[in-house]
Parts: C-alpha cells; sequence; structure tokens
C-alpha cells in the first residue's frame, strides 16, 4: 500500500485516467468498425470524418499512438475511396 498523500492520490488519478482512455478508444474501435462495414459511400464519408476527428483527438492525448491514429485513417480514407 501506499505511504504517501501524493502517491495515494496519484493511484486515484492513474485509475481514473486508465479508465476513461479505455471507454475512448473501445468508441473509437466500435466506429472503425462501423465504418468498415458500411457500404454506403455517402454514408462512409460522413462517418469517415467524425471517425478521423476521433483518431486524431485520441492521438493528440496519448491515448493512441499518432502513427497509429495516421495509419487507421489512411487505410480508411483508402476504403472510402473505393466504395461507388
Amino acid at each position: 500500500m501506499a505511504n504517501h498523500k501524493s502517491s495515494v492520490k496519484r493511484i486515484r488519478q492513474t485509475l481514473t485516467r486508465r479508465l476513461r482512455n479505455r471507454y475512448y478508444a473501445k468508441t473509437a474501435r466500435n466506429a472503425v468498425r462501423d465504418l468498415r462495414n458500411t457500404t454506403d459511400k455517402v454514408q462512409a464519408l460522413e462517418l469517415y470524418k467524425k471517425v478521423s476527428s476521433m483518431l486524431d483527438k485520441l492521438a493528440k492525448k496519448n491515448v493512441i499512438h499518432k502513427n497509429k491514429a495516421g495509419n487507421l485513417k489512411s487505410k480508411l480514407a483508402l476504403r472510402v475511396n473505393k466504395l461507388n
């Protein structure tokens, strides 16, 4: 167990942040999955804007790595552009 007040607080903060980060990362993964399963071009373009923004925000907050966000956005853009 922690011996200092500051370390007790740090444990609380870490737990809170970890849960928040897991929630946002899972939400982003679900959004990416939904976009991949979309077959309508118009709907896919609209979803791509939201997902792209979501990935950028997660990368900015270091929830996911910036290169992972870039790779996902690139692959999703290729997939959306292939739709008819």
